[in-house]
């Protein structure tokens, strides 16, 4: 059964007006003052080609469209090295502001001085440093706070029953390494996390890493999968295993995963819309970029627990070409 979408679509319609009016004010702003002024040209370096990726850039791509400004792409690859390349050509086409999905929060050190010492400003989404005073803004998602939603979730699940957990991750670095341990950190003293394994953001991978867990612990009770992709392949690993009785909690909140919660596939995941990330990193970097100081220089996505009971009120995940 498909996902009601006009709710969720008010939503962002809502978004993206509310992204036209402060874009409008700053294209007003007084020639004389410090701010930016005229059509601006934005950098988007994007850290790798997982759904959340692709959507994050379709949202920045849109919003840089509704605000008159023209944006660069370039993709990293999960790789930090090829981040600060892709960075180096930005600052050479002389981008007004640069929007960073890091691969690596220890590599920004360099990406943020280069860029710095060329008088282009970072503005970062999903994560930034313990330092952030070198940075234009920020629209971080509250990567902890997404690993303890589900861990939440699974605490009253078992209702104080002693049970086992796995938890399959990503790639090591920036986004991976705060989910588990925000998941990790939540889990209630009932919760034994007996099996960890690397999926690299990678459905293959994380499908052998699913087989591999569940032939050493067959007695699992739960997983954590640190994305929907890689939760998909994980859930016919264990499937084919005859482990479907295990319950998997999840990230995202993608149109499939919902369909997933409703018919039992995922017990849970925690929606952090890559649309709402995309469309606000644009909006704000534009904003401050022309000095206007109504945006917060770091701002917060939404978060929110999905399940079954609440799928049909999710926020859109990914922008539509029919918004």
């Amino acid at each position: 059964m498909p996902v009601p979408a006009r709710p969720r679509r008010a939503l962002v319609a809502s978004a993206l007006g509310t992204s036209l009016l402060l874009s409008g004010c700053g294209l007003a702003q007084d020639a004389a003052s410090d701010a930016v002024t005229g059509p601006l040209t934005l950098g988007f370096v994007n850290g790798g080609t997982t759904q959340f990726h692709t959507c994050l850039q379709a949202a920045v791509e849109a919003e840089a469209k509704n605000n008159r400004a023209k944006v660069y792409t370039a993709d990293s690859h999960q790789d930090a090295a090829t981040e600060l390349t892709n960075i180096k050509e930005m600052i050479a086409k002389k981008v007004d502001a640069l929007i960073v999905q890091t691969v690596d929060v220890r590599a920004l050190k360099d990406d943020i001085a280069r860029a710095k010492a060329s008088g282009i400003p970072i503005f970062l989404t999903s994560v930034v440093p313990d330092d952030t005073s070198g940075l234009l803004g920020a629209v971080v998602v509250d990567l902890k706070k997404v690993g303890s939603l589900d861990a939440d979730w699974i605490g009253e699940d078992a209702a104080g029953k002693d049970v086992r957990v796995g938890v399959v991750a990503g790639a090591p670095g920036a986004a991976s390494d705060l989910l588990v341990g925000g998941f990790k950190g939540a889990l209630p003293a009932n919760a034994e996390v007996v099996a960890t394994g690397a999926g690299m953001f990678d459905p293959a991978r994380a499908r052998e890493v699913a087989k591999s867990m569940i032939k050493d612990h067959p007695d699992l009770d739960y997983v954590f999968v640190a994305n929907e992709e890689m939760a998909f392949a994980v859930r016919k690993a264990f499937d084919a295993a005859g482990a479907a009785d295990v319950k998997i909690v999840t990230v995202n909140g993608t149109d499939e995963a919902l369909v997933a919660l409703k018919d039992g596939r995922f017990s849970a995941t925690v929606a952090n819309s890559a649309a709402d990330t995309g469309a606000l990193a644009v909006t704000n970097a534009v904003a401050l970029l022309r000095d206007d100081d109504r945006v917060d220089r770091i701002a917060r996505t939404p978060l929110r627990l999905v399940t079954k009971d609440n799928a049909d009120t999710a926020p859109l995940y990914c922008p539509s070409n029919d918004l």
